[in-house]
């Protein structure tokens, strides 16, 4: 449990960071002068299987959903709604309906963790109503300290989907509410993880507490459509020569704030959110991001 508290402390201190206005401003600049609807006409979407080489895995899509590539998924995140520069984002995954532009749109951001094997031999053991209560503990004993940095509360309300592991498929989800800065509007922050054998392929998506059902209905949806390739499954762990890694089931849930291969995503998606909504018909992305980072409101809640 200390190394769930420490990884939880961390990422409770970066989610509320909202200091990006000279990296947004500047990686807009290549879209400046495109409407909101000209720039998503202008991405390469893709649909039916999509193969993933750096995880070994691939998505058999259906007409529900498309997949934009690494750059074009990055031109989303970052010129599109102003999210920091991340190279670990290997793509993005965008319902057909809502489409980018629309207001209760939103998108799952693909990443991958080489961590190694996670052994899933705590899964059945696991109590996740006293894993919620560490976790909210930890959460609230950092707003001090974020505080004190300027960068707002935050506050764990609970699950918005309880953990569950499918023992069968490898996969593992959950879904958290959050609480920014007291504000009554809250933030839903969807996982899901398929393990594999060198590691396991994190989806994620965040939304506002209202489309819940929106997002949990899509991300039902999409969970089977992840695997992994022959050869790279969890069933094909080597235990002789294979990496294992330091951490099982309990943390990828606990500590899944702060894991290396989602938290910037997860960090970028939460402000985007907010972004995006004000985005939405402005004929200018430079202009508009510039705007919106020097308005004088402080308090940058997700609806």
């Amino acid at each position: 449990m200390r190394i769930m508290a420490q990884r939880l402390l961390v990422a409770a201190a970066l989610l509320c960071v909202v200091s990006f206005a000279a990296s947004a401003q500047d990686s807009a600049q290549d879209e400046q002068g495109m409407s909101a609807e000209q720039f998503e006409q202008s991405l390469q979407f893709r649909s039916g299987q999509i193969e993933v080489p750096e995880a070994r895995a691939h998505f058999n899509l259906d007409s529900d959903f498309r997949f934009l590539d690494k750059a074009d998924a990055r031109r989303v995140l970052e010129d599109m709604w102003g999210n920091p520069p991340d190279d670990s984002v290997l793509g993005l995954i965008v319902p057909r309906s809502p489409g980018l532009t629309e207001p209760e749109s939103w998108a799952v951001v693909v990443t991958w963790s080489d961590d190694g094997y996670v052994s899933d031999e705590d899964a059945s053991k696991i109590d996740y109503d006293d894993l919620l209560k560490t976790m909210q503990t930890a959460t609230r004993e950092s707003n001090p300290e974020r505080e004190k940095a300027g960068y707002g509360s935050l506050d764990l309300v609970g699950w918005a989907v309880p953990p569950r592991y499918e023992a069968g498929s490898k996969k593992l989800y959950w879904a958290r509410e959050l609480a920014f800065n007291d504000q009554p509007n809250h933030t839903l922050n969807y996982d899901i993880r398929v393990l594999g054998r060198h590691g396991y392929l994190s989806l994620n998506a965040v939304s506002g507490m209202s489309e819940l059902a929106l997002v949990r209905e899509g991300m039902d949806k999409l969970l089977p459509m992840a695997e992994f390739d022959q050869g790279a499954r969890y069933a094909d762990h080597n235990p002789s020569t294979d990496k294992v890694a330091a951490y099982g089931v309990a943390t990828l849930i606990g500590g899944g704030l702060a894991a290396k291969a989602g938290l910037f995503a997860k960090l970028g998606l939460l402000l985007a959110k907010f972004w995006k909504l004000l985005l939405i018909g402005v004929l200018f992305l430079g202009g508009a991001i510039k705007k919106l980072f020097t308005r004088g409101d402080d308090n940058r809640t997700v609806r």
